[in-house]
């Protein structure tokens, strides 16, 4: 059998036409480049990768070639050393406290002049063409009962919309505000859309068939983030099958080599851009490139800040940002004691000392983006154990583990934001209510679910049209409105609506 597929592959190489599904180059190595591989992962520990090469197809042979020659198993062995067993801190204890005052601000309690004037500055970088957007979308809906793109789903709007249609007409309105405020003839907000190796190819042509949700193909940027090898629990490089190492993505924290090794920090560099927001692909309440976060984050002078909504009560599961040894960090849920978890504001004893949490979503400054490859390599790797189905590279079977048999490595994106000082890093605080609702469970779950972004969004609009002085009736108390984000990007020009009676559930699609 083999011999067949062999003499077809080879046909198919005379032709230039290959044979695998994924583009994979059927030319296998030569001897000499074979043995230099093999030396590398031979001298890593790592020679098993190879256990079945000689029985391989050609194209399976150029396949696997393809896929070790992209890896380094040293730094492989390093990384994953440093993982299993990462180096104490030298001080007994961390030092925890809130950022500083002068590197936050809350919507919450800012004076309305102010934030006036961070939107007002925030349009004006749009309008020059110097903010752009990167979206974290790498994963698929599967916990949704999809196998799509997570930002293919419909949460169940009347309008029908996806995620990604949501957050590309919200970038399409920002560009026209700023267009109209500043005069211009056309303004770009640039969209680089991160995602996974099963995730680019229907992404891509989700974009396509919506036609770019309006915006122009040449400004929508897809890449792909990394991945890494999965590792058994003795620290071996596992085979997923004879011809093919099993990798996992390399977690959110792989956005920042993504953004060198795809060109898109040298893309950005060309179009001159200065300011990014940064956010994941699941909160459909996302105020994508806002105008105010854009010019808070600007008139600071940092490199990263970031958004956070309050806490609601001392053991919500949430990350928190917050200083840790005198260094902007975040700190998860589970590693914080209960005492810091239930401490209160000195300044008012109704808050939580501790209550900026986490929601991804964040501003970088180009020049910040630009110095990744000064850094990248001092991000830590986390370790997540995993049931990883593999070859047996004795055997050749094919095993299903029962309990975890090893690791996945991942970074995380926060892991940068001890390389900064406290002077190059804010955070704003912004209402749950307006801006995050996170789309992670099942519907019917109650909590982070289809309905419950749904009925945020219909009942945000609602709010909306009630405060341009419209009248919303309903038979049913929960039923909202969908205001698409070409009509209203945060609540502004409804005027129309004044005076006017809507029966919802409705949607506002035009001023008709």
């Amino acid at each position: 059998m083999d011999a067949v597929k062999e003499t077809i592959n080879n046909a198919l190489e005379a032709l230039h036409i290959t044979s695998a599904s994924q583009g994979s180059p059927t030319k296998e190595p030569t001897e000499e480049q074979l043995n230099e591989l093999k030396a590398k992962y031979s001298k890593a520990g790592q020679e098993q990768v190879f256990a079945f090469y000689d029985k391989l197809s050609t194209a399976e042979k150029a396949g696997l070639y393809e896929q070790l020659r992209n890896f380094d198993p040293k730094y492989i062995n390093e990384i994953t050393e440093r993982a299993l067993h990462p180096a104490k801190a030298e001080s007994e204890e961390s030092k925890l406290e809130p950022l500083p005052e002068n590197a936050t601000s809350s919507v919450l309690d800012s004076k309305q002049d102010d934030l006036d004037k961070w939107y007002n500055s925030g349009l004006e970088l749009i309008a020059e063409n110097k903010v752009a957007v990167v979206l974290m979308a790498g994963g698929q809906g599967t916990r949704l009962g999809s196998s799509a793109p997570k930002g293919c789903f419909d949460i169940g709007l009347p309008s029908q919309k996806s995620l990604f249609q949501l957050q590309g007409e919200r970038i399409k309105k920002a560009e026209l505000l700023a267009a109209k405020k500043h005069s211009k003839q056309s303004v770009t907000i640039p969209w680089y859309v991160m995602t996974s190796g099963p995730t680019r190819g229907p992404t891509a042509k989700f974009f396509e068939e919506n036609n770019f949700f309006g915006l122009k193909k040449e400004n929508v940027v897809i890449f792909e983030q990394g991945v890494l090898p999965c590792i058994s629990n003795e620290g071996k490089i596992l085979l997923e099958s004879k011809s093919k190492v099993a990798v996992a993505p390399d977690g959110n924290g792989g956005l920042y080599q993504a953004l060198i090794q795809s060109g898109v920090v040298g893309d950005m560099g060309k179009r001159g851009i200065k300011h990014i927001h940064a956010y994941c692909v699941d909160n459909c309440l996302v105020k994508v490139a806002d105008p105010v976060f854009i010019g808070f984050s600007a008139s600071k002078n940092v490199d990263i800040a970031t958004k956070v909504v309050r806490k609601r009560n001392a053991k919500e599961s949430v990350g928190l940002i917050l200083q840790k040894n005198g260094k902007p960090d975040v700190v998860e849920y589970s590693e914080i004691a209960s005492e810091d978890a239930e401490a209160k504001d000195s300044k008012n004893a109704d808050l939580l000392k501790f209550r900026a949490a986490n929601i991804v979503n964040h501003y970088y400054s180009y020049g910040f983006l630009e110095s990744i490859p000064e850094w990248a390599k001092k991000l830590p790797h986390h370790v997540a154990r995993k049931k990883i189905p593999f070859v047996n590279t004795e055997t050749g079977e094919t095993v299903k583990p029962e309990k975890p048999n090893g690791i996945k490595l991942e970074q995380f994106v926060f892991d940068c934001f001890p390389f900064l000082t406290l002077e190059k890093f804010a955070c704003m605080e912004v209402k749950r209510e307006d801006e995050f609702s996170p789309l992670k469970n099942a519907r019917g779950t109650g909590e982070d679910d289809p309905d419950t972004s749904k009925q945020d969004i219909m009942t945000q609009g609602k709010k909306w049209v009630q405060a341009a002085g419209a009248t919303v009736v309903s038979e049913d108390q929960t039923s909202g409105i969908e205001v698409s984000p070409l009509i209203s990007y945060g609540g502004e020009g409804l005027d129309f609506l004044k005076n006017r009676t809507l029966k919802a559930p409705a949607v506002i699609k035009s001023e008709e």
